[in-house]
């Protein structure tokens, strides 16, 4: 009879213990630009899988926030959460940490340009073919430091971009978007970046 009760005990507390332990959770909050369609969340989904123990993955790609936890034991830091969302091709705006201890961690990743006198607009030629093309030639012009806003018109090919001429150029922007493998009006994609693209996005090649 006692060995039972001990062991109806031991049992319990283990139940317990293990309870807590799924309970256990950091909880992280990231403030992500450059999320334009699905294919842009299952990327930046996929990238954060290599966290092994991740749960609740929620991802709006309209507001750009993306939220998940993981296990408390582990003391996953908010710069390796933000170089992880880097290494997914977007860029950290703000980052929050709910520990599983009470404690909350703040901060501010990079910072996006604000506009300012030194704001211009511009308009260039740039490759395309769909909506994922326009995802991708967003985010890739929205990478660039300075850069407040962006449209592209996949009938038109056309993308107005506005942003600060004291921190970038035309040029600039025009490279990071060649760079994802697209081709603008003065810088033409690598071949296999372009290879590399969806077969959707096979644009015509621009030829000069």
């Amino acid at each position: 009879m006692k060995k039972t009760i001990i062991m109806t005990l031991v049992v319990g507390m283990m139940t317990m213990f293990g309870a807590n332990a799924q309970k256990a959770m950091d909880k992280f909050m990231v403030q992500v630009d450059g999320l334009g369609c699905p294919f842009c969340a299952y990327g930046l989904e996929k990238k954060f899988k290599e966290f092994k123990g991740i749960k609740n993955v929620k991802i709006d790609i309209e507001t750009g926030d993306f939220s998940f936890n993981y296990p408390a034991e582990k003391a996953l830091t908010m710069e390796a959460v933000e170089k992880q969302v880097e290494k997914a091709g977007y860029t950290p705006v703000t980052s929050k940490i709910e520990r599983a201890n009470g404690k909350v961690e703040e901060s501010k990743g990079v910072k996006l340009s604000d506009n300012s006198e030194g704001t211009i607009a511009k308009k260039v030629f740039v490759a395309g073919n769909c909506g994922m093309c326009e995802a991708r030639i967003s985010k890739a012009a929205k990478s660039v430091n300075g850069v407040s806003e962006i449209s592209w018109n996949k009938d038109t090919k056309m993308m107005e971009v506005s942003f600060d001429a004291g921190i970038t150029d035309l040029s600039k922007i025009e490279k990071a978007i060649a760079k994802a493998g697209h081709d603008t009006k003065n810088h033409k994609a690598q071949k296999e970046t372009y290879d590399g693209l969806p077969a959707c996005c096979h644009y015509e090649r621009i030829t000069k």
